[in-house]
């Protein structure tokens, strides 16, 4: 490498250290960020890496093959990790009449129907979930230039439109996770906390690999995984060895 080459590489590291701060920069030092490690031992680095003083969220980072550009190669579903997320999680419910009752009695947090849309247009947000009865779909849908970008659209593949809100709004309090294509075909996905075991984290993390090895699309041609990283919410990406996942 040239003497420019190493000295463009200095600057960047100099602004990423300026950017990230000391804990991030130490536990950069502490590790290979380099190597791809087993599922076990990025777990381990994972929460040692999680410094900062509030209980970080661990989250993976699944970068795919496919094009999510093509109707046959969008992944989108979702899965109960068997730990939960160690998130509290708000739930909106669009139901009428008795499905209004059920999801009352489910423990969501929040339910109603058209006399909703006005009040999440003018701009609140405070749900982190939203499910819907099919008949309800009309009315939410108007309210798709909103809840669309933030993730936040019902679906029936996610389980969030449905009849059935009892075990809608039951799995998502257990633990039930979307997962999707981002624009650029990354999953994106919370798999627990810092206060977490490892063995809490690995069970959730596999429960999560294993619906998504599933969700593989049959046109897909070439690598399915390109690169899967755990991180923690302040604390550097851990590669994971791919091959070894894929198997």
């Amino acid at each position: 490498m040239t003497w420019e080459g190493d000295s463009r590489n200095y600057h960047q590291e100099v602004k990423e250290n300026m950017k990230h701060g000391k804990k991030y920069v130490e536990a950069l030092k502490s590790y290979d960020k380099l190597t791809q490690y087993d599922r076990d031992e990025a777990i381990t680095l994972v929460k040692k890496l999680a410094t900062a003083k509030f209980d970080e969220t661990i989250e993976a980072h699944i970068r795919t093959g496919c094009d999510g550009r093509h109707a046959d190669q969008q992944i989108r579903g979702a899965v109960v990790l068997p730990h939960g997320t160690g998130k509290q999680v708000r739930v909106l419910v669009f139901a009428k009449a008795a499905k209004a009752d059920e999801a009352q009695a489910a423990g969501a947090e929040f339910v109603g129907a058209e006399e909703l849309v006005p009040k999440i247009q003018g701009g609140w947000l405070d749900f982190d979930v939203v499910v819907a009865t099919p008949d309800m779909m009309g009315v939410v849908g108007r309210l798709g230039r909103i809840l669309g970008p933030k993730g936040l659209m019902p679906n029936p593949k996610a389980g969030t439109v449905t009849m059935d809100v009892t075990k809608a709004v039951n799995d998502i309090k257990a633990g039930k996770i979307e997962y999707r294509l981002d624009k650029t075909n990354i999953i994106h996905v919370p798999i627990g906390k810092a206060s977490f075991t490892e063995e809490q984290l690995a069970d959730n993390f596999q429960t999560l690999m294993d619906a998504i090895l599933k969700a593989k699309p049959s046109t897909l041609k070439g690598a399915y995984l390109k690169s899967v990283t755990l991180t923690s919410t302040m604390g550097p990406g851990v590669k994971l060895n791919v091959a070894k996942l894929a198997n």
